[in-house]
């Protein structure tokens, strides 16, 4: 009596067990709407949302941003440039190194030198001959090329002496091989190492000086190769090896189904022989130490001798070092052999759901084909974000103002960047006298309208707005999976009592009952998320100024947030598994599950880390395999018959080589989420069908055979798997 007492009050600490219900049989049909409240709000979010997006498409004009533009504000590849479609700049030293004052005026948004658009980017290394240039008779026609001089200009029959040209910025004075990159004329770093002697500008002493100033102007905008060469490239080894790319993502997905269906089989050889795995290379570490061990008995180096260096090989030469590590390897082993024979019951416990789990997912193969939908939503989410986050950054008209190109000039100093100017109808005819190379740039865009002065409030709700929507979209898939693996599990005669298309009842009562529910968990995930990205972004703003203290700080606090996340991630999975099962709101779901789960603790911590070591076994096996064969096919180590496919059309037969492998893990990751999330919900399940039921007639256990056999249970009515 005493021992029942104790029993029940340790129950009672974590919550009362679940009660038996004799009418409940699987997930609960008649149930009410939960959360309205958070439906509400989520929805007006998402009305909200929309108009964030309507507001942006009104006001924005992303062609800012994916189009360049030439000085006078016409964009390069449109309308009467649109066989133009890249904007050289005349001097591309000067998006650096340039002194004049309006450098800062134009916070980086464009170089303070003259910007046309052209059909082809220079290709060659030129600079003016001012000795022969500047003679009284030289032409300007037979200076420069049309194609790379201002529009305005007819070198033809134009009266402007080379000099004057030159001042006002109508034609380059210097010309180097460059590539269109993202529509911008940026030098070929690798020509910089092959600049002719000959080719000194003014101001600069030496090629080689040169080449420097070049490659600082241009920055991290060219890496040292020409990005549309190596893009056309790709596309081509794309276009010759899609077919042979979708065939290994089809094994992958293949493989995956396979690995599955092996589990339900030979789960239990699996596990042992992962188990004893682990233990064998412990084992083999504890002799390899030990024989380092005893190799070193003469030796006399101590770490005092050695003291600290970030030359950790030399420790391996200190004969205390393999002590440490047999220490270290023994207490280890010893500690596993321990678990593993005191929690050997649980192990078998977890083995058997795994089994059932893939049973559940062989009766409903519907379920692999739900991470789609899952998908799909995901990109929507993403699609709109983006283009909502571009057309806001690129809200509002675009503001001009009269700007000095050439501060060396005398009295250009008064063109102080503060007078806006149209440049569709600039006229520098005005300035000629006192400042040659005047003209009208492109400086900011307008922020001075209601949406403009709230564009930084909009981004920050479109992020937030993002976040709870990918949030609430994985927690409809889980909770979808969730109804419909405990419609498999609560079925007493399967597979004749497990409801017709569960997986599409599931999903109807998640849309009609619970959506406050799911968004009311996602909502809290997103707060926590969004506290996480502020952090990142204050850590990278202030790190210059940051001390070792507020390092430090700032270092616990982005550990805590992302504990906090996967707790709250692991809490609303389980809460949303009992609420597809008893149809209740988000905090009584939550509630339930976190005290059942504590009711249960070591048999979480076992059931977590077998599924665990299963699924990355699992994706290992896939990833590793097919990336393998796609290494061996692609580099031409294997041949398919018929010569039909060459390796060496490949230029980068790298590049499907990855596109295999990252594809072989998105589809083990989308059919091992499904197979995880149906272990997650069975045994849920298994834990309240043990509190509710006792293997009586009136009361029966849903679990099957072999869990009851391992539990050394029985039902006295025989139930039939």
């Amino acid at each position: 009596m005493g021992k029942k007492s104790n029993k029940q009050e340790e129950k009672t600490e974590y919550g009362e067990s679940a009660q038996y219900d004799p009418t409940f049989n699987g997930p609960i049909h008649k149930r009410s709407c939960t959360d309205v409240i958070c439906c509400i709000i989520f929805m007006a979010a998402i009305a909200g949302y929309l108009v964030v997006g309507i507001l942006a498409w009104l006001y924005g004009d992303p062609r800012h941003v994916l189009y360049p533009r030439n000085s006078t504000g016409m964009f390069c590849g449109l309308g009467l440039n649109k066989e133009q479609t890249s904007v050289f700049y005349f001097d591309i030293i000067k998006c650096a190194t340039a002194t004049n004052i309006m450098a800062a005026a134009l916070n980086g948004l464009q170089c303070p030198t003259t910007q046309v658009c052209v059909k082809q980017c220079p290709d060659e290394f030129w600079v003016i001959d001012v000795v022969t240039a500047y003679l009284p008779g030289a032409l300007a026609k037979d200076v420069f090329k049309q194609d790379y001089c201002v529009p305005s200009i007819d070198l033809s029959t134009t009266a402007l002496t080379v000099k004057q040209i030159l001042d006002r910025e109508l034609c380059p004075y210097f010309t180097i091989p460059t590539a269109a990159v993202l529509g911008r004329c940026l030098p070929k770093i690798g020509s910089l190492n092959e600049i002719p002697e000959s080719f000194v500008l003014p101001g600069i002493s030496s090629p080689n000086e040169t080449a420097d100033a070049i490659r600082n102007a241009t920055g991290d905008l060219v890496s040292g190769f020409n990005a549309e060469e190596i893009g056309v490239r790709i596309f081509e080894d794309f276009a010759s090896s899609w077919h042979w790319i979708l065939i290994g993502l089809l094994i992958a997905m293949l493989v995956s189904l396979l690995f599955l269906l092996l589990l339900r089989f030979t789960a239990a050889v699996i596990v042992w022989v992962l188990i004893v795995g682990v233990l064998g290379v412990l084992a083999y570490g504890i002799w390899h130490c030990y024989w380092e061990y005893d190799n070193f008995k003469t030796s006399e180096l101590t770490f005092n001798d050695v003291g600290f260096t970030t030359n950790f090989s030399v420790y391996l030469q200190i004969r205390d070092t393999w002590l440490a590590f047999l220490i270290i390897l023994c207490v280890v082993e010893a500690i596993l052999l321990l678990l593993l024979i005191f929690l050997r019951k649980r192990i078998l416990i977890a083995i058997e759901l795994i089994k059932e789990s893939s049973k559940a997912v062989g009766y409903m193969m519907s379920a692999l084909v739900y991470p789609l939908v899952t998908f799909v939503l995901l990109v929507v989410c993403v699609a709109y974000w983006g283009i909502t986050a571009l057309y806001l950054a690129t809200s509002g008209e675009p503001l001009y103002r009269v700007v000095a190109l050439n501060s060396t000039q005398a009295d250009c100093s008064s063109v102080n960047g503060t007078e806006p100017c149209n440049p569709l109808q600039f006229n520098s005819s005005s300035y000629q006298t006192s400042c040659p190379s005047v003209s009208c740039i492109f400086i900011k865009y307008n922020n001075e309208g209601l949406v403009q002065r709230n564009i930084f409030n909009l981004q920050i709700y479109n992020v937030l707005a993002f976040l709870w929507c990918v949030n609430f979209a994985i927690a409809l898939g889980q909770c979808t999976l969730a109804g419909a693996f405990a419609s498999y599990y609560w079925a007493f005669k399967k597979p004749s009592d497990i409801p017709m298309f569960p997986v599409t009842q599931s999903f109807m009562r998640c849309l009609r009952y619970h959506v406050g529910s799911l968004a009311f968990g996602a909502l809290i995930l997103t707060i926590v998320q969004f506290i996480r990205i502020v952090l990142e972004y204050l850590d990278h703003k202030f790190r210059a100024a940051q001390n070792g203290c507020t390092r430090f700080i700032m270092c616990c606090l982005k550990c805590c947030f992302w504990c906090l996340e996967k707790f709250i991630k692991f809490l609303n999975r389980n809460a949303y598994i009992m609420i597809a099962i008893y149809g209740r709101n988000f905090c009584v779901s939550a509630k339930d599950a976190f005290l059942l789960l504590l009711r249960n603790i070591v048999r979480v911590v076992v059931l977590d880390k077998v599924t665990d070591l299963l699924l990355f076994f699992g994706k290992l096996l896939v990833v590793g395999g097919v990336g393998v064969l796609a290494f061996f096919f692609f580099s031409g180590r294997i041949r398919m018959p018929g010569d039909t496919f060459s390796a060496e059309q490949l230029n980068y037969y790298w590049v499907p080589i990855i596109t295999v492998v990252v594809g072989a893990y998105l589809i083990a990751s989308g059919c091992f989420s499904v197979y995880s999330m149906c272990v997650d919900t069975l045994f849920l399940c298994f834990l309240e069908d043990l509190e509710r039921n006792d293997g009586t007639k009136e009361k029966p256990y849903y679990m099957s055979k072999n869990l009851m056999k391992i539990l050394n249970k029985k039902n006295k009515v025989p139930k039939s798997d």
